[in-house]
């Protein structure tokens, strides 16, 4: 189950009721079809917003329900919860197979690089093309720059899901035997959203200044994720964040045309 409605800050911030309704009525009606329909084995797909706004860096499994969440993407994060307890209490009830992997923040070709409702590096990518193309001298930059950010190409997180998905019922029953409901998948390594934008800018090749605005929000302070687990169960990413960028930057230039209709 990938299906849910997503969006950056903004999104967040302004379409609250829409992010916990669709995200709750999408896994629930999936994820109890699927057990009505003798279906074994499901993955579901959450996001590392679940863990308490202050946890311990990096965020162990375990952190999960332990503190306050991220007041910005609070139903979002409580609906991802209310999934990982649904799939949990489905396989103990009922003996399925439903797994559940929290992915760290995504990007990649493909992704929603409208400028209100998209993630921050579709949103950078989009902001300093256009500043480029329309020979602005400034990229504005929500926040401090100081908030840290951990990053996954979405192709190594399709490997990710894969590699969960074809591991054995007994392998996968001893992660919850040693009280995990879920599997974070990350790399385990985060950049400021300065640094962020400085790599942008030069991936993009613009001129001007990056300027960040201090009085717009810019969320949890840090989130990495602790990757132990997954890294246990042999799985580790392949492509690096520069060359990660530079590849969904040339596939942005490349369908700009169609993005625009």
């Amino acid at each position: 189950i990938a299906a849910a409605k997503v969006g950056g800050i903004l999104a967040n911030k302004t379409s609250k009721a829409e992010f916990i309704y669709q995200n709750l009525m999408i896994q629930a009606n999936v994820i109890h079809s699927a057990y009505h329909s003798g279906v074994q084995s499901l993955l579901f797909l959450g996001s590392s917003c679940i863990y308490p706004k202050l946890s311990m860096q990096p965020i162990k499994e375990d952190m999960l329900l332990t503190g306050p969440l991220e007041e910005t993407n609070e139903p979002y994060a409580l609906a991802k919860i209310t999934g990982i307890k649904m799939c949990e209490s489905y396989n103990k009830q009922y003996g399925t197979d439903y797994r559940c992997v929290m992915p760290t923040n995504l990007y990649g070709p493909e992704d929603n690089f409208h400028l209100k409702n998209s993630h921050v590096i579709p949103a950078l990518i989009k902001k300093f093309h256009d500043a480029k193309h329309n020979s602005a001298s400034e990229v504005k930059v929500w926040g401090t720059g100081k908030a840290k950010r951990e990053f996954l190409h979405v192709d190594d997180l399709a490997e990710a899901c894969m590699h969960i998905m074809k591991m054995r019922k007994s392998e996968y029953q001893a992660i919850y035997d040693q009280g995990y409901s879920h599997v974070n998948i990350g790399t385990g390594i985060d950049i400021t959203i300065k640094d962020l934008s400085m790599l942008l800018k030069k991936i993009i090749k613009f001129e001007g200044d990056v300027n960040f605005d201090a009085e717009m929000p810019e969320g949890t302070p840090r989130k990495v994720l602790d990757v132990d687990l997954i890294n246990r169960l042999e799985w580790k990413p392949k492509i690096s964040l520069n060359k990660g960028l530079d590849e969904t930057y040339k596939w942005f230039k490349e369908n700009l045309i169609n993005l625009r209709k």
